[in-house]
């Protein structure tokens, strides 16, 4: 789940050149139940055959296993089921006698809290029911104690610390500034925070604040491409051109779907021409090209990547729920004006080249 706060910070710092004063900012985003499945699967899930194993004695005798979660939304809270395996034992003879071995399921209400501090966003459990296989209530004391001194913490430890992933943050977003805003980029970081977070039938929506600058800076102009710019370029794109059509077919099978092929393709074959003209001229009295294709190309893009997302395993869609969330960031700021100087211009392509092809540079030079 770190990743998702990366990329979006990706957006949001790279025009972050002078903070003189700053004020505070707030975005919602919404966090598909797939991307929380997946936070809780990593966090927990660890053990053999997907499973978390959350309590046993020294002898591997006695254990309380949780398998197979599915998450949902209900009534403003997170509903958390737990396939549940359970035996009490006791050695003897250097053997494991079963005293009793019951199977069933764990039913938790988890409410997404924000720490006091705003840093940490956890998922408390406020009320929980185990069944067995028939589905009645559990009436075994013994093993509804262990559920309740085990399992519910075990769940409840899910996390997302912004104090954990800060540095890798920083790090991340440095490939794509150039190296005299890495002050600036640790100052924004420092303030990121998250303000609420509830629960809603299609996720978790977390409002994250941050401090930025408060007045837009005046856009500079830049340069087109020389020709020996462009050729460097078009080897870089190339690579990358190759890898976007290589993920497009990839998506397009595993949504066994030939219209998001084409869909996939068209925009791909889009951002070639947007970009090219960008790149090597000013723009025309039709608008900014650069521009033009994100505002146009994300309003079509953004419901074949949600359905797309719900079609995958949760593993796979948690690629696409972080796309969304990274780039429906950068598109509200660019509805809104670009308060933070970040420009998504031919000009702002023309600054990134350069940055990317100077980078390129330094790491073929080292190699």
């Amino acid at each position: 789940m770190y990743k998702w706060v990366s990329n979006l910070l990706i957006g949001l710092s790279v025009a972050a050149a002078n903070i003189a004063s700053a004020d505070p900012y707030t975005l919602p985003l919404q966090l598909n139940y797939g991307m929380i499945k997946k936070a809780v699967v990593s966090q927990l899930f660890k053990g053999e055959g997907g499973s978390a194993e959350v309590w046993h004695d020294k002898h591997n005798c006695s254990f309380l296993k949780l398998f197979n979660p599915q998450i949902s939304g209900i009534n403003g809270q997170i509903r958390l089921i737990n396939d549940v395996q359970a035996q009490f034992g006791t050695g003897f003879g250097g053997q494991c006698i079963p005293v009793l071995a019951w199977e069933g399921a764990l039913e938790t209400f988890q409410q997404p809290t924000v720490s006091a501090d705003r840093n940490v966003l956890s998922l408390p459990v406020t009320k929980a029911n185990a069944y067995d296989r028939q589905g009645r209530q559990l009436t075994i004391d013994k093993l509804q104690d262990l559920l309740r001194k085990v399992a519910e913490p075990k769940l409840a430890s899910v996390k997302l610390d912004l104090n954990e992933s800060r540095d890798d943050m920083a790090r991340t977003l440095m490939n794509y500034l150039p190296p005299e805003n890495e002050a600036e980029v640790k100052q924004i970081l420092s303030t990121l925070r998250f303000d609420n977070a509830e629960a809603n039938d299609n996720g978790v929506k977390v409002a994250v604040s941050f401090d930025a600058p408060i007045k837009k800076s005046a856009p500079k102009p830049e340069a087109p491409l020389t020709a020996a710019e462009q050729q460097q370029w078009q080897s870089l794109w190339k690579e990358w051109d190759g890898f976007f059509t290589n993920t497009i077919n990839q998506a397009a099978s595993e949504a066994q779907s030939p219209e998001l092929r084409t869909t996939l393709t068209a925009i791909l074959a889009e951002s070639r021409s947007a970009f090219d003209a960008g790149l090597k001229s000013q723009p025309t009295k039709g608008g900014d090209p650069v521009r033009l294709f994100f505002t146009e190309t994300w309003e079509k893009l953004t419901p074949h990547l949600h359905t797309l997302a719900k079609e995958l395993p949760e593993a796979e869609s948690l690629r696409y729920l972080t796309f969304i969330a990274a780039t429906d960031v950068i598109y509200q700021l660019e509805t809104i004006g670009a308060p933070f100087g970040l420009e998504i211009t031919s000009d702002g392509l023309r600054r990134l080249a350069r940055l990317i092809i100077k980078n390129n540079q330094h790491t073929d030079n080292r190699m």
